[in-house]
């Protein structure tokens, strides 16, 4: 009796279960259940196009060709001849089971990959010979191809969907393309469109009976959106090709809209190295160079020390503190003494004797004693050096330093501005002004990349104000008027003050470190910069060849152009990223390089720094190079 009741409860509860799992089936999903991970449903998918790019002058950087991949459902393979099939294919057995496993593994009843981008002369046999193999078919593909062999960093490029992505994002299968990194991947949604479906009926004979629900579930592909980029590519090329040789990074920046006009790293590659059935083989390559780093975005993710042109932030932060103005005056005998006994020393080479400088100066011969003793002000103001610097880092942030800035491409670096509090946390002494007298020069702790002290310079240009960076013009020619890239960021710094830095920054250019590097006809306004370079070599903390740095906008009356130049073990500013700096601004506001002055551009584009950089390469120990053991 009781092992009756037992077995109509189990029936009862049994029933129960599959009456709710049918009204949860039919009911409550009804019309939304997706049944494309149903094995009674085959899915045939329609590629769109994917977005085409386009510089802002309507230049196309980024355009799509035909590929053909081979697919495979697992579950509708039947027995094979392995061999034949792999010789059609030109793959080995030992190919083909660890990609037919792979599939298996992922859902052996949906397509995937099972060879990518076959060449077209392959396609066109295999295409005759594939109706053997059941359970393989051919899928037509779009993939990229770069007009212009420039950009890379900024374009990025597209690469195939792995399995943990299509477990967790419903749009992607595994093997299908997605945008990896740059404008591929930050505009991923705008680019890659709407794939298309039809579904299909399946018996348990595994053939097709019909469309799925009339095609009620059926959608049609829709292209991508094409983009226009802020980026003018043709200062984009002049700028690789001047930093051909050399290894750094150029930002040139419209301080009216924050567009970002050119974004350099060098050095760089061909796109089209990471196009086709080669990207494996030419990734590899790229992604491994630890030493040249062709791969790394420099413009975007190097955090060098700024050097020089921070002066002019100490200047700026001086006068809104009140702890100078435009004829306070330092005396320079060639160095700043400092520390309590005044037995620290920082050399200066501005070669002003016997009189006091003053900022116009200062900032035009770069005098180091000026800016240290500013910068001592600051922070000893009132007597409490850790408020005097927390607020000294205030200033700084406020021009975008410090952070990641917001522009819209997905590689970033924040750099480091120290605080007051950072300093207490790390030195366990009571410091001062003099501790941390480095940053009056922009060394010591301040971290800073190309892009942030190419936005610095743009609100110094704007007299205090500045726009977020950012590549992104139009969207299907339509612009784009999105309020974080339209609102005004306001420094710290009130207006009246930059007048007389922006003056010194013209100077610069006249009589200054950057006077054999003028244009005829245009107003710069710059500061050149030399920054301390260490490295491990060999194990062994060395100093290299200094960093040269430059910043500058132009013309000085209603700036079109703001860039930040660093070139690794250039040496001064002035020699190289000088010249290289008032190249590129030529280029942009004139179209073309002025007779007066292709002399400096052949000296430029012919300049290589490659035995610097040979020195980085760690040398194998004698006994390992003599093959001892």
């Amino acid at each position: 009796m009781q092992k009756g009741l037992l077995l109509n409860s189990f029936i009862a509860l049994m029933g129960i279960f599959f009456i709710g799992r049918l009204f949860q089936l039919q009911v409550i999903r009804g019309e939304n259940f997706d049944p494309i991970r149903n094995a009674a449903v085959k899915v045939k998918y329609d590629y769109p196009e994917r977005g085409y790019i386009y510089d802002r002058n309507g230049t196309l950087l980024v355009a799509n060709q035909l590929s053909y991949d081979v697919m495979v459902q697992p579950n509708q393979v039947k027995p094979l001849d392995t061999i034949e099939f792999c010789k059609l294919l030109k793959i080995t057995k030992q190919d083909f089971l660890k990609k037919f496993k792979k599939a298996d593994n992922y859902a052996p009843w949906l397509p995937s990959v099972f060879l990518k981008q076959l060449a077209k002369e392959d396609f066109a046999f295999l295409q005759e010979k594939l109706h053997k193999y059941q359970g393989f078919f051919i899928q037509k593909r779009i993939i990229r191809e770069y007009p212009i062999k420039s950009a890379a960093n900024v374009l990025g490029y597209i690469g195939e969907v792995n399995e943990a992505l299509a477990k967790t994002d419903e749009y992607y299968q595994p093997g299908e393309l997605i945008g990896k990194e740059g404008i591929e991947k930050q505009y991923e949604e705008y680019l890659r469109g709407r794939k298309g479906k039809k579904l299909f009926k399946r018996n348990n004979l595994n053939k097709i009976t019909g469309s799925y629900q009339n095609g009620a579930k059926d959608t049609l592909a829709e292209n991508g959106k094409d983009l226009t980029l802020t980026l003018d590519i043709h200062l984009q090329q002049y700028g690789q090709e001047l930093m051909k040789g050399k290894r750094g990074g150029i930002v040139a920046l419209d301080p009216a809209t924050g567009e970002i006009l050119a974004l350099v790293t060098a050095p760089s590659y061909d796109p089209n190295m990471l196009v086709g059935r080669k990207r494996s083989k030419n990734s590899t390559i790229l992604f491994n160079d630890k030493i040249s780093k062709p791969s790394y975005d420099r413009a975007l993710l190097a955090a060098y020390a700024p050097g020089s042109p921070f002066k002019m932030m100490n200047g700026l932060i001086g006068l809104q503190e009140g702890v100078i103005n435009v004829n306070t005056g330092f005396s320079c005998s060639g160095g700043f003494r400092y520390g309590s006994r005044k037995r620290e020393y920082m050399g200066c080479h501005c070669k002003i004797y016997g009189r006091k400088v003053r900022l116009n100066a200062a900032i035009a011969k770069s005098c180091n004693s000026y800016f240290s003793n500013t910068y001592k002000r600051i922070i000893e103001k009132d007597n409490k050096p850790t408020q005097g610097l927390n607020n000294w880092a205030k200033h700084v942030k406020s021009f975008g330093l410090g952070n990641y800035l917001g522009y819209d491409l997905p590689a970033g670096s924040p750099g480091l501005i120290p605080t007051g509090d950072y300093y207490d946390a790390r030195l366990n002494y009571r410091w001062n002004g003099s501790s941390t007298i480095s940053n009056a020069i922009g060394q010591g702790e301040i971290l800073t990349t190309p892009i942030q002290l190419a936005n610095f310079t743009a609100a110094i240009a704007n007299r205090g104000y500045f726009y977020t960076p950012h590549i992104l013009k139009k969207v299907d020619k339509k612009p784009i008027l999105d309020s974080i890239y339209t609102e005004k960021k306001i420094t710290t710094i009130a207006k009246e003050h930059f007048n007389p830095v922006i003056e010194a920054m013209h100077e610069v250019f006249k009589t200054g470190t950057g006077k054999y590097s003028q244009v005829k006809g245009i107003e710069i306004c710059g500061k050149t910069g030399t920054s301390e370079n260490f490295a491990f070599v060999n194990g062994k903390r060395v100093q290299l060849a200094d960093h040269s740095i430059l910043v500058a906008f132009a013309p000085k009356k209603n700036p079109k152009i703001a860039l930040a130049i660093f070139v690794e073990n250039g040496g001064y500013g002035s020699t190289i990223a000088a010249p290289i700096t008032s190249l590129m601004i030529e280029k942009y506001l004139n179209g073309e390089i002025s007779k007066a002055n292709k002399y400096r551009e052949t000296k430029m584009l012919n300049l290589s720094l490659q035995t610097e950089y040979d020195k980085l390469i760690p040398k194998p120990t004698e006994e390992i190079a003599s093959g001892t053991e």
